[in-house]
């Protein structure tokens, strides 16, 4: 793979994931917040193991490296987190709008890229800083409900910790690129499908039935199953900070859907937190182009 597939892999992955906000909240009228969690995860794990069993049918099997015994600690990591980050953001897409929760899932550039930086020394540009102030500065103004009052959106802050949770989560991942995407994406999702439905049925949230469950598993085969899968492919060549930079419209996708969607219109607060993402995204994209 050369570096344009690696970008279009990178963009692939992101219009995929994209699906994942709008379509996540009308499941979630009829699906607890951390059991469509779970089945989002399971979803993902159950496609890509499918896919695997065709590959091999057909006479294809994987080429690709296996997971060994040094990489357990970055699996577990991912798994863990794995199970943190989508319970926080059905959490947050349960209590703000799809728009919000979808532009807000660009934060997660600044955790992977902070994180890929003192953790794993990554160089950040000049530009790649400043694109992550505008970040910031964007999500503390979707964070605010009214910019009047001041008052804080809960939906918002637990999108937030969803997007610190998959910035480390990004980091991990990054550690396991090199090997077998389809093998990352089935531990992944049969991991942290079941952490989370194990702390969804903790909880005492029902399981939802056969018709609202199959849309959440094909949901997260899609968005999440062949999201990651990409995503790693585009992590190989490009590293964690740089593919969470061309993530970066997937947001923008999922704003434009949910728009469409629901019909709701946003306040002034919510276009001036999109204008700054915009500059921000811009920056990042450039940034990317220089090196």
């Amino acid at each position: 793979m050369n570096r344009h597939a690696a970008v279009f892999s990178a963009i692939l992955a992101a219009a995929l994931y994209a699906l994942n906000a709008p379509l996540s909240k009308i499941l979630l009228n009829d699906v607890p917040p951390t059991m469509m969690a779970a089945f989002l995860y399971l979803g993902a794990g159950l496609g890509m193991f499918l896919l695997g069993l065709v590959r091999r049918a057909s006479g294809h099997p994987s080429s690709e490296q296996k997971l060994t015994r040094q990489d357990v600690p970055y699996t577990a990591g991912m798994i863990v987190l794995d199970i943190l980050a989508p319970i926080f953001l059905m959490l947050g897409i349960s209590r703000t709008t799809a728009a919000n929760a979808s532009l807000l899932n660009n934060f997660e550039i600044v955790a992977t890229s902070l994180i890929a930086l003192f953790i794993f020394r990554e160089r950040i540009s000049r530009r790649l800083w400043l694109a992550i102030v505008l970040i910031v500065i964007s999500s503390v103004l979707l964070t605010a409900e009214d910019a009047s009052s001041l008052q804080f959106s809960g939906g918002s802050v637990f999108v937030l910790l969803a997007c610190i949770c998959w910035g480390m989560e990004n980091n991990c991942t990054r550690m396991l690129s090199q090997s077998d995407p389809q093998e990352i994406v089935v531990v992944k999702g049969f991991g942290s499908g079941a952490g989370a439905l194990l702390a969804a049925l903790l909880a005492g949230e029902a399981v939802p039935s056969l018709r609202h469950m199959l849309p959440a598993l094909a949901l997260g085969f899609v968005a999440y199953g062949l999201s990651i899968y990409f995503y790693v492919y585009a992590q190989r060549w490009l590293g964690a900070a740089r593919t969470s930079a061309y993530y970066a419209i997937a947001p923008f996708i999922g704003v434009l859907l949910s728009l469409l969607m629901f019909r709701q219109w946003p306040g002034a607060l919510f276009f001036i937190a999109l204008a700054v993402m915009i500059a921000a995204t811009v920056l990042v994209t450039k940034d990317q182009s220089d090196t």
